[in-house]
């Protein structure tokens, strides 16, 4: 894709499309024309075509009240990506026995660049509310599912994630470079990462690896509680068993693809 000229937008089709789709986010779920227009750069006319185009594809939907929001046709489209698909089908199972026999927030995320993707959750009605939600996207270096993610990643990815900006959600985020490369290793060692108050301080994650072939970590199962309800040391062993158990589930399938 082409860069914006002096005088006038040289971006694709795509791109323009790609900008108008990436207009929406949680706290914006519904837009107008010229807010959509305005939020993907490109004019009012190149916002109407491009509209009409996706609502009739059904990757957008338009109100009654002139308004767009995000289409169905878009989240039938990525629930087949095979990442998200085959690992959710596998781990279900699991993330609901675990959910049955804590009745705590249940959570399945995998990495994408320097930021994790949540592929599957499961609330509990009365546990401790959570800034997650699926097909959302966070901070390696906070959560649970984040440090467990990042801890196993390539060395590159853990070198620029390390020397980027670690954002602060409380005081209790570790925003220091040295302090989280112990972090890191420790979960290495121990087999699940701990979060801490590190997202909301009411929240306490504990989260392990999920393995696929050559013993790579694919992806990442936690337990979210209420901070000082439960001992780390305690919900370790359950989320750990989740995590095994979906790693065995997994193998054959991965092992059926190319």
């Amino acid at each position: 894709m082409t860069g914006v000229r002096v005088g006038g937008d040289a971006r694709s089709v795509t791109a323009k499309v790609l900008a108008m789709l990436e207009a929406f986010t949680p706290s914006t779920p519904d837009l107008s024309l010229s807010e959509l227009a305005r939020r993907a750069g490109v004019s009012l006319p190149t916002a109407h075509r491009r509209a009409a185009e996706l609502v009739a594809w059904g990757a957008l939907e338009r109100g009654a009240d002139g308004r767009y929001r995000i289409g169905l046709r878009l989240w039938e489209v990525a629930s087949l990506a095979p990442r998200g698909l085959g690992l959710r089908d596998a781990a279900m199972p699991f993330l609901e026995d675990l959910y049955e026999v804590t009745h705590e927030n249940v959570q399945l995320a995998v990495r994408e660049g320097l930021e994790l993707v949540f592929v599957e959750r499961i609330a509990g009605r009365y546990a401790v509310p959570v800034l997650t939600r699926v097909g959302g996207r966070f901070a390696l270096h906070a959560t649970g599912v984040g440090l467990v993610l990042l801890a196993h990643a390539p060395a590159e990815v853990q070198e620029q994630a390390l020397t980027s900006p670690l954002h602060a959600y409380t005081p209790k985020t570790i925003t220091e470079p040295d302090r989280l490369r112990e972090v890191l290793a420790a979960v290495r060692r121990n087999g699940y990462a701990v979060s801490d108050g590190q997202v909301t301080l009411d929240a306490l994650s504990v989260a392990a690896p999920i393995r696929g072939r050559g013993d790579t970590v694919v992806a990442a199962v936690s337990l979210v509680v209420r901070a000082g309800s439960a001992e780390p040391l305690t919900l370790a062993p359950l989320v750990q068993a989740a995590a095994r158990g979906i790693s065995r589930t997994l193998l054959p399938r991965l092992a059926g693809n190319p």
